[in-house]
């Protein structure tokens, strides 16, 4: 349950039970203090996860083969492994698949990742014992945090690296972020008092086997995106307004004639942000239509919003969905242990890479209108070049626009698909990867170039808006959606005068991009 962005209905925690966790929820845990709200598990989720632990147990006793239970990992899955030493074999996978390289992720990405690892061992199909994943879940409510690197992952055999670090304080191993601080795993767990344990049977493949940080990358930047794409429309409408623009080019019978509906919806947004609008123009025949950049907003940002949308479906199932390996079926007595690829990361990778294009063409498309802002001959004078006053004297938001130019390009390198590269691993047992993780990290950079190529836009759009101000008058309206920005920018950045330093100002109207 959602009310105005926050959960609400979890007084008593939130209720996991490996099927109905929402991007909301996520968001709402991974950004929380923790235990706000308390993650718990579900009573029926119990039932079924301690019926897989046993089922691993009585294949054991049975003396049946199981891929990492059994035998060994990967290029390894023909050796088998003796009875005695199964226990060891899962605490082996941690130690030796904890070889993660980069910086570590952050708090919000860290706590994302621990909540889906959680959420689908809680389907019960991957044979962890109750008190496996339970310690998983009370180091989330307390706040030890895992440090997890975050380089290393392949995508398939799903996020092996970096989920071998976030399991390594489960066994009191590796590091973790406690209350701001970085202690050794064993140390945080007694401070917040917890208490480290031995791996099971299956339990250290089953904690490392899956898509949790590929899909906490996804849907962090998803939410993200959703933000961005209604602040791309705001900037766009703004920039209309400060170029005397028209928005005859978001009448909705043009739109209806090609029926995106994202394209419809944004151009229906857009309309209802420059309700009222003193500062755009009219049927003009010495004017007929706009530049592209502006008379085609909604279908480029329309565009966007299908992406994002795209994601938002894909990453929704992919949360509740179990991505280890094997997975066990248990019908009665009837045991099957399968082995298949649900932790193949491409559906994500793919996902992602296409959100990274989509994200950047808004900044491509956002840097061009703060371009026709600054360009004197562009805006056909209705601006001063580079919105400076006495020009010449002052660069004004000349190199404003350097920035934004210098974002968008590094988006056209970054937006280069990981997904369609493949490098086989394991003595090529896994030959055919997906590069997920690479796709969300590369996709986390391409957002927060885009905010800041926003952010650029929108001071400039308010620049121009008041030397427009000065030709038409300080009474003239905004639109009903347009005139409360401008006024947020103007409460943090003044109509600048003169050259000063800009990057404080720039860094002020970035938090109102960040903060929607």
């Amino acid at each position: 349950m959602k009310e105005s962005g926050r959960l609400v209905g979890y007084s008593l925690g939130l209720n996991l039970d490996g099927e109905h966790l929402t991007l909301e929820q996520l968001v709402e845990v991974a950004q929380s203090e923790p235990g706000q709200p308390r993650v718990v598990l579900a009573e029926a989720a119990r039932a079924k996860v301690e019926r897989a632990a046993e089922a691993v147990q009585t294949m054991l006793r049975e003396g049946r083969a199981a891929y990492g239970i059994t035998t060994g990992f990967g290029a390894f899955k023909d050796r088998v492994i003796p009875p005695g030493q199964v226990e060891k074999l899962q605490r082996n996978i941690l130690v030796s698949h904890a070889v993660g390289v980069g910086e570590p992720f952050d708090r919000a990405t860290t706590r994302a990742i621990m909540l889906i690892r959680a959420n689908t061992l809680a389907r019960g199909f991957s044979g962890i014992r109750l008190v496996t994943l339970q310690l998983l879940l009370d180091m989330l409510n307390a706040g030890v945090h895992p440090v997890i690197p975050s380089k290393g992952s392949l995508g398939a055999s799903g996020d092996l690296a970096p989920l071998a670090h976030m399991s390594l304080p489960l066994i009191g191993e590796g590091t973790a972020e406690y209350r701001g601080e970085i202690l050794e795993s064993g140390d945080a767990l007694r401070r917040a008092g917890l208490e480290p344990l031995t791996l099971a049977a299956k339990e250290g493949l089953a904690l490392t086997n899956g898509t949790a940080v590929m899909c906490a990358l996804g849907v962090l930047e998803t939410v993200r995106a959703e933000r961005m794409s209604q602040m791309a429309d705001m900037a766009g409408c703004l920039s209309l307004e400060a170029l005397h623009g028209t928005p005859l080019a978001f009448d909705e019978r043009i739109h209806a004639l090609r029926p995106f509906p994202r394209q419809i919806e944004c151009a229906a947004g857009m309309r209802a942000l420059l309700e009222g609008s003193e500062f755009v123009r009219g049927s003009d025949s010495a004017n007929v239509q706009d530049a592209y950049t502006l008379r085609c907003i909604p279908q480029v940002h329309g565009a966007a919003r299908d992406a994002i949308a795209y994601c938002r479906w894909m990453f929704a199932i992919e949360l509740n969905a179990v991505t280890d390996n094997p997975l066990i079926f248990c019908d009665g007595d009837k045991i099957d242990i399968l082995s298949g690829g649900n932790f193949h990361g491409e559906p994500l990778a793919i996902a992602m890479d296409y959100l990274a294009i989509a994200l950047s063409e808004l900044g491509n498309i956002s840097e061009r209108r703060t371009m026709r802002l600054t360009d004197e001959a562009s805006n056909t004078q209705t601006l001063p070049a580079f919105l400076a006053v006495n020009g010449g004297l002052n660069s004004g938001f000349m190199i404003l626009q350097y920035t934004a130019a210098a974002l968008a390009t590094e988006n056209k390198v970054l937006s280069h698909p990981a997904s369609v590269d493949t490098i086989p691993t394991s003595a090529n047992v896994e030959d055919h990867v997906s590069m997920g993780c690479t796709a969300g990290l590369k996709l986390r950079q391409v957002a927060a170039n885009v905010e800041y190529i926003l952010a650029i836009e929108l001071m400039s759009a308010a620049q121009g808006i008041d030397f427009r101000r000065r030709v038409l008058g300080a009474q003239k309206r905004l639109g009903r959606g347009t005139q409360p920005m401008y006024e947020s920018i103007r409460q943090r950045v003044p109509f600048i005068e003169e050259d000063t330093i800009l990057s404080g100002y720039l860094a002020e109207v970035h938090k109102i991009v960040v903060g929607g």
